[in-house]
């Protein structure tokens, strides 16, 4: 799918016969992959941690808008959404200007809508500059992030992928304090210009996604500088003021002094003229090279999603995508709706000496790198670590509203931040289903799957709670909706075993 250079993993070898031999690349579990897993943890950071902690500058904005609260909550959700959703165009500029230039853009972006955001002058400005601007940077920053540490291992994938992911739980603790200390000095305003700043670091981070190289050798015959070539043509005419004055002059016996002396100023002009076509031709190049890489990259992004290799003729992928159009609004949820059930089982003070959703973001951060360290184990399978996670998280959920003090919440929540570690295992999984030649595109569809869950999770949640004034109806029936996504992945390989046992029994039939 993915037909640039940062795709191969592997080193070509040409021999005389024009034949090609791989060799495992030396950067593979090794060497600068640690550097791109470096880099990624700090994409965490900077974009899923400012999301996570966005719920101290929703307190600002309500008190400076003076909005209903469905309606504020929306920035927020249009933020974490959109840098989810817009997953499946991420590939096609991956496939297009590779993992670097993407990371890079996206951190621009970024930045450019938490500076607009802060000369807001209403809820619906920052519906544009901060959900929908910064959420399209921030999702030209993560995508890359996540495919980069796919491309870079083999053998130590799931540990890779935990301890990058593992960013999220960290920034949101580093960016929560920041953006508390930011607005109570500074106001919202300025704080939002300054996280803006920091947000360029992204482009740090993409620069560090250094691509694949594919074991072509710099230093080819053919790939001079094309003035160097002309600078040594038998035939040209920028070869210096003697091959002008024989050119001109037929010969140094040509006693015309007329001609010699106009020949200092025939050849700079004559230089001027090969350097302005030089550049025309450079230019011509450039857009000739950049038209055919969209075109390429176009076409395969295109025929991944409706072309005959296209991702959905994989019934398994399929019914993965929909496992993750209900997985994740149940983690989502109680990070939204917590320290509203807090206050109505009056446990605020409990939970302000030490709250239940930093007990899931300690537990979650350790978990990605426990699940990641098990699934790489030769004797463990990653599919069935991944979905005895989901079961859990599942069970979590189904057992929440029945907990009704500080210490029964705080053991299931403890349970919600272990479970939910299978989200290291997210890119391991679609990797296995597709191939690392699939995984941008593949992942880009399952994060956009992620977003419409989390867009639409906790408004649903609230509308279950305004019509019932409970939320224990709200997790019962996304617990259900989960369940549905499990037994589509737990059912499609069963499927596929009647049928291929079917076809073996028709083949003997025939025989």
């Amino acid at each position: 799918m993915y037909t640039s250079h940062e795709d191969i993993g592997y080193d070509f070898e040409d021999d005389p016969k024009d034949k090609k031999t791989l060799k495992p690349h030396p950067n593979i579990d090794s060497g600068w992959a640690w550097m791109v897993v470096l880099s990624s943890f700090f994409v965490h950071i900077l974009i899923m941690g400012s999301q996570m902690a966005l719920g101290v500058l929703n307190v600002e904005w309500l008190e400076e808008f003076h909005q209903s609260r469905g309606l504020t909550a929306w920035v927020s959700s249009l933020s974490m959404g959109i840098t989810l959703i817009v997953g499946p165009f991420i590939g096609l500029f991956i496939n297009t200007c590779g993992c670097r230039r993407t990371a890079i853009i996206g951190g621009l972006v970024n930045s450019l809508g938490w500076v607009l955001s802060a000369y807001a002058a209403n809820v619906h400005y920052l519906f544009i500059t901060f959900g929908v601007t910064a959420g399209f940077g921030s999702g030209m920053a993560y995508l890359p992030a996540v495919v980069m540490v796919g491309r870079y291992f083999q053998k130590r994938r799931a540990l890779a992928q935990g301890l990058s992911t593992t960013g999220t739980g960290f920034g949101t603790f580093l960016m929560t304090v920041l953006l508390k200390y930011l607005c109570a000095e500074y106001g919202w305003r300025n704080a939002m210009f300054i996280q803006g700043a920091v947000s360029l670091n992204l482009c740090v981070c993409g620069a560090l996604m250094r691509p694949l190289s594919s074991g072509k050798g710099r230093n080819d015959p053919g790939g001079k500088d094309p003035q160097v070539v002309l600078a040594h043509s038998p035939g040209s005419k920028s070869s210096g003021p003697l091959g002008g004055a024989e050119e001109k002059g037929g010969g140094p016996g040509n006693g015309n002094e007329e001609t010699v002396g106009d020949l200092p100023g025939q050849a700079c002009q004559e230089k001027v003229g090969h350097r302005q076509n030089l550049c025309a031709l450079r230019v011509l190049k450039t857009a000739s090279q950049l038209t055919v890489r969209v075109r390429r990259g176009f076409r395969d992004w295109y025929s991944g999603y409706f072309g005959t290799a296209s991702l959905f003729t994989n019934r398994m992928f399929v019914a993965f995508i929909f496992w993750a159009l209900f997985a994740y609004s149940s983690f989502v949820i109680p990070f939204i709706h917590l320290p509203e059930i807090v206050n109505l089982y009056n446990l605020s003070e409990q939970n302000d000496v030490f709250p239940l959703t930093s007990i899931i973001a300690i537990v979650h951060i350790f978990a990605k790198v426990i699940l990641g360290i098990v699934a790489d184990l030769p004797c463990i399978s990653v599919w069935n670590v991944f979905l005895m996670a989901n079961f859990t998280l599942v069970l979590s959920i189904f057992i929440l509203p029945l907990m009704h003090t500080y210490a029964g919440l705080a053991v299931i929540c403890a349970l919600i931040g272990f479970s939910s570690g299978y989200f290291s295992l997210m890119p391991v999984v679609t990797e296995d289903l597709v191939g690392i030649e699939h995984l941008a595109n593949a992942y880009g569809i399952i994060i956009c799957a992620n977003g419409i869950s989390a867009l639409l999770g906790p408004p649903f949640a609230g509308w279950i709670y305004d019509i019932t004034e409970k939320y224990d109806f709200s997790f019962y029936i996304c617990g259900l909706l989960y369940m549905v996504g499990i037994l589509f992945l737990l059912i499609q390989p069963c499927i596929q075993m009647i049928e291929q046992s079917r076809k073996k029994y028709m083949d003997g039939a025939h025989v």
